[in-house]
Parts: structure tokens; C-alpha cells; sequence
């Protein structure tokens, strides 16, 4: 018989790095070991609810973007038995440090460059490391940056939040260029802010288009596409 959990992928830009949200179990299987939020799907909930129950019972924090990331079944992957979770990633807005409930000890947000390989529990590094990649290859396609950023930002900060989670930079020019062109991609809100030296940098937020067209290729994506040759 085949038991069903959630697990979840949490990301956000905090201090200038792609930070991923993970708990300490404080039961067995894997007692004190960090891990992905997540637990079992109650009889009568569908996925996407488990999914926002147990991030908001093991962490008090309520999910912002999510989407299904893909389903996990390997029979060895769980000592309790023949568990298959479904994946979510969620991303969030610098948000305050969350606090631990359940079966939780600690929940902490952490650097997703200094998380140890082969160190969270269950087959929770593939799932993160998915997670991740999902996110990045998103953001070329999509306007999925700004889940990251609050209501109401500044290029400057959307672009930010690109750099942070590609690791590479970006000419600000260009990138000012493409974002404020490219149809529905984000909508002025006639607000400006206080920018850089004290000059008004206008506000934006997030527009009505789901793809982009052209996308918003990586530094170096075109260096990598194609066979070698």
C-alpha cells in the first residue's frame, strides 16, 4: 500500500542570495536532520491544500507563487515504507524567520549554495537541486521574478532578484531595456521611490502576461545550446 506525501521547494532572495526554507525534523525516521517542509496528505484534502497546510503548520508561513514540481516514488526513498511524495515549489518575498510547529524542531532559511550535498533527509537534496533549476529556467520564459520581489518594485530590485537566482550579472541597461518593452511583462503604478543618490526610480508591478516574449535568455544560455561541435 502506497502512502502520499507533500514536500516542498521554498525560495526567496534574502541578502543578496537564493535562499531555500528547511526544517529539523524533531521525530524519526531522520530525528534532526534538516529536511523540505512537507508531510502526509490527509484523506480528504487534495494536494495543493497539503501542500499549504503543512508549510504553514511546520513553519507558519503561507505559500505566495506555487506550482506542482514533479512526483517522487523510488522504493527505498522513505524507511517507513512505500511513501511517493509530490513535489511544490513555492517562492516568496523576503519574508520574516519562520517558526517551527509539529513535527518540526527549527525552520530556518538557508544560502541554497552552502546546503551540504547528501545531507537533508530522504531523497530531499534531488528535490531541492530540481527545485532550483526549476526556478531559474522559469525565469527566462516567464515574469516569475517578481513573486520574489514585493507588490510594488524598482527594476533595479527585479533585476536584483535575476542575478541572485542565475548567479551571473546582468547589464542594467539592457535588462531596464527588455523588461520595461517586452508586452505585459510589468506595468508602471505612477509611484517612484527614492533610487540611487537620491533619484526617483519608478515603480512597477507585476504585469498580466503569463510568457515572454522574446524570453530572457541566462548569461551564457546561447554559449551552451545546441551539440558540440
Amino acid at each position: 500500500m502506497f502512502r502520499v506525501t507533500v514536500d516542498l521547494v521554498v525560495l526567496t532572495v534574502r541578502d543578496d542570495q537564493l535562499q531555500a526554507l528547511l526544517v529539523r525534523r524533531g521525530i524519526p525516521p531522520h530525528e534532526g536532520r534538516w529536511a523540505l517542509p512537507g508531510g502526509f496528505v490527509h484523506e480528504d484534502e487534495d494536494l495543493p491544500d497539503a501542500a499549504r497546510r503543512e508549510l504553514a503548520e511546520e513553519t507558519g508561513l503561507a505559500a505566495g507563487h506555487l506550482e506542482q514540481l514533479a512526483t517522487y516514488g523510488g522504493p527505498g526513498r522513505d524507511p517507513r515504507g512505500r511513501v511517493v511524495t509530490v513535489a511544490y515549489l513555492a517562492l516568496l518575498p523576503d519574508l520574516p524567520a519562520p517558526v517551527a510547529g509539529t513535527d518540526a524542531s527549527h525552520a530556518a532559511w538557508r544560502p541554497v549554495d552552502s546546503v551540504p550535498a547528501a545531507r537533508l533527509a530522504f531523497d530531499h537534496d534531488r528535490i531541492l537541486v530540481d527545485g532550483v533549476e526549476r526556478a531559474r529556467a522559469k525565469l527566462e520564459y516567464t515574469p516569475l521574478a517578481s513573486a520574489f520581489c514585493p507588490a510594488e518594485f524598482t527594476i533595479a530590485e527585479l533585476r536584483t532578484v535575476y542575478e541572485t537566482v542565475w548567479g551571473a550579472p546582468i547589464d542594467p541597461r539592457n535588462f531596464h531595456r527588455k523588461v520595461t518593452t517586452t508586452e505585459g511583462f510589468v506595468t508602471p503604478t505612477g509611484r517612484s521611490t527614492a533610487g540611487e543618490r537620491g533619484r526617483p526610480a519608478q515603480l512597477y508591478r507585476r504585469g498580466p502576461a503569463t510568457v515572454l516574449y522574446p524570453p530572457l535568455l541566462r548569461p551564457g544560455a546561447a554559449l551552451d545550446a545546441g551539440p558540440d561541435r
